[in-house]
């Protein structure tokens, strides 16, 4: 598993690999929160559920991503863990259990707010592959 941070004109994005499609979705995320803060500070305390579905991987990469973005904004926290089940049935699915904890501004760094997830060159590959630009 891995990732690599992509330069994008005026944002910034993420490309991701992982053994299958979970891992890159695990991956995008540990990415999208590298770029906001040093992860190795942030702490598992916190837990968190998410389940959506969509019609489409990149739909669901974009969600997922979002969703993320919305629970650090809302309630304040950083991740720092994330475990995927994705499932395709007659829909995308995905069931996640992500972990982190709350912003503490003595002792985590701030370095770059995400303001939401773009759909421009987005990819979500089944053999484990993603790319996803951020809005900074």
């Amino acid at each position: 598993m891995s990732f690599e941070i992509i330069e994008h004109t005026a944002d910034i994005g993420v490309h991701a690999i992982g053994e299958n499609l979970d891992e890159a979705f695990q991956e995008a995320a540990r990415g999208m929160f590298s770029i906001i803060t040093d992860m190795d500070k942030v702490k598992s305390e916190k837990e968190f559920k998410i389940e959506l579905e969509s019609e489409e991987w990149d739909e669901l990469l974009v969600d997922f991503l979002s969703e993320l973005i919305y629970i650090h904004e809302v309630k304040g926290v950083l991740m720092s863990e994330f475990d995927v089940d994705l499932r395709s049935n007659h829909k995308k699915e995905l069931k996640a259990t992500v972990k982190g904890e709350k912003l503490d501004i003595d002792k985590h760094e701030f370095f770059t707010a995400i303001k939401a997830v773009s759909y421009h060159d987005i990819l979500a590959s089944p053999d484990g592959e993603v790319k996803v630009i951020f809005d900074v």
